[in-house]
């Protein structure tokens, strides 16, 4: 139900609640934003907190003392002048040595420098290019897996700066605004942004789903918001049935409520419409074998089981849809796999074997 967020979800909620009246008199959304010392002052706070929390990215472009001939330019002398802060210069070379020259630990060196650099001189696509070279070469590596982290999060914040300074009305920087306030735990603010939304445009995809997402996030959710999530979810339907997600979560509704008939409805509805969408797979599987319709279980649980191998859940389910038909030999198979799965500790109730 929940989603991730970064920090540049921050930027609108900080923005958003400053008063209406500092918004007018401007000639553009960026001269507005950037005259206002209130708002001035909140993305320098960011930027302090980018640079508290990982000062390789910190570090600000520097001009190098004379002009650079980068073709005869050795890899050992670029990383010392993007050591020094002159990324301009260095960075071609950077990329020639991630490409071809270094290996093992150099070449991640190069590759992290490189990353440093390209977010230092605000050079995205050569960004992209050290994150992807960085996590081909080193996918498990930790002091890679933290910066390219941190690089995400860098870029991500930038690029709410952009949507911040560019369409500051738009409805996309009021869900990200909206988004924002439920991070902060604002469950008032965040669904009345998403109702203002809505007014604007009641038949615009996505917002519906929103609100009913937040509403059910709400740690005081009650039935009778529940209930309001459900109703929000079916006009998602409405507006766009082929959203996998609103199905979905009106079929674990169901589940929950053991309307066993809607819950398979909607599963396998959700299920359709996006063939990986494992969970949705699972809950049909999951509810056809509630009702004991065990062959008609078994195909949507081994397509869960092909896009979710180690989930317990799955291996437990079509074992007890394979033994009720008599395929005692598969569904071993299936409670074995549940079993290691599984540890002594944490072994859930259903461990047992249907009898």
């Amino acid at each position: 139900m929940r989603q991730a967020y970064t920090p540049a979800c921050l930027i609108f909620y900080f923005v958003e609640t400053l008063p209406s009246k500092s918004w007018s008199g401007r000639t553009t959304a960026t001269k507005r934003m950037f005259r206002n010392k209130r708002i001035a002052s909140v993305f320098l706070f960011l930027a302090s907190l980018l640079a508290v929390a990982d000062p390789l990215f910190a570090q600000a472009p520097k001009t190098a003392p004379s002009a650079v001939a980068t073709s005869s330019m050795t890899v050992d002398k670029a990383i010392a002048l993007g050591e020094q802060g002159h990324c301009k210069e260095a960075l071609s070379v950077l990329k020639r040595g991630m490409s071809n020259d270094a290996t093992g630990e150099a070449k991640k060196k190069i590759g992290i420098l490189g990353l440093r650099c390209s977010l230092a001189i605000d050079n995205r696509d050569s960004a992209m290019d050290f994150i992807r070279a960085l996590s081909k070469q080193f996918p498990k590596d930790p002091d890679v897996l933290f910066v390219v982290v941190h690089a995400y999060s860098d870029l991500s914040t930038r690029t709410a700066q952009d949507l911040a300074a560019n369409a500051p009305q738009s409805m996309a920087a009021h869900k990200l605004n909206a988004e924002a306030l439920e991070m902060q735990g604002k469950w008032d603010e965040a669904q009345h942004e998403y109702e203002n939304l809505i007014q604007k445009e009641p038949n615009s995809p996505g917002p519906h789903f929103l609100l009913g997402r937040a509403l059910l996030s709400r740690p005081d959710a009650d039935a009778k918001m529940t209930d309001r999530a459900k109703q929000e979810f079916q006009k998602e339907i409405e507006i766009d049935p082929k959203n996998a997600a609103a199905h979905y979560v009106l079929g674990e509704l169901a589940r929950r409520e053991e309307n066993w008939d809607e819950a398979i409805a909607q599963f396998s509805a959700a299920a359709k419409l996006d063939s990986n969408f494992a969970e949705a797979y699972l809950g049909w599987g999951f509810a056809l074998v509630t009702v004991k319709r065990y062959q008609e279980a078994i195909p949507p649980l081994r397509i869960a089981e092909r896009l979710t191998p180690g989930n317990p859940t799955v291996h437990y389910s079509l074992g007890t849809a394979l033994i009720r038909i008599g395929q005692k030999e598969e569904a071993e198979k299936e409670f074995a796999l549940h079993r290691s799965l599984t540890t002594t500790e944490n072994t859930p109730a259903t461990n047992e074997k249907p009898q």
